[in-house]
């Protein structure tokens, strides 16, 4: 199955609306204990997108830096220590993001 970026941004695009939408007609109610598991589903969500985003923009990053490697092997190490600065800041907004999702589903 090949993945298809039009078809996945479609998909996050259709997750985002719902959830935008969704808090409104749980806080509507009465009393107020509606919104809770809008909340754990919302950072569930929310967790997710950030991990696959992740995943796709270090794949990505990835693949052109062993693109350019393979047709300069001469620079390799100066790629590769190129390369390795985004690549942490990219991993490390990732799991921050995380950790923030986990936080609102620990502390809810």
């Amino acid at each position: 199955m090949r993945f298809n970026t039009k078809r996945a941004a479609f998909a996050m695009l259709c997750t985002m609306a719902f959830l935008l939408i969704a808090p409104g007609a749980a806080l509507a109610q009465d009393g107020g204990e509606g919104a809770g598991g809008l909340a754990y589903f919302g950072a569930a969500i929310g967790g997710g997108i950030v991990v696959v985003g992740a995943g796709l923009g270090i794949g990505k990053f990835t693949a052109a830096a062993v693109e350019s490697i393979a047709r300069q092997p001469q620079a390799a190490k100066d790629i590769q220590s190129a390369f390795q600065l985004p690549l942490f800041l990219l991993e490390g907004v990732a799991v921050i993001a995380v950790v923030g999702c986990l936080l609102i589903i620990l502390i809810k």
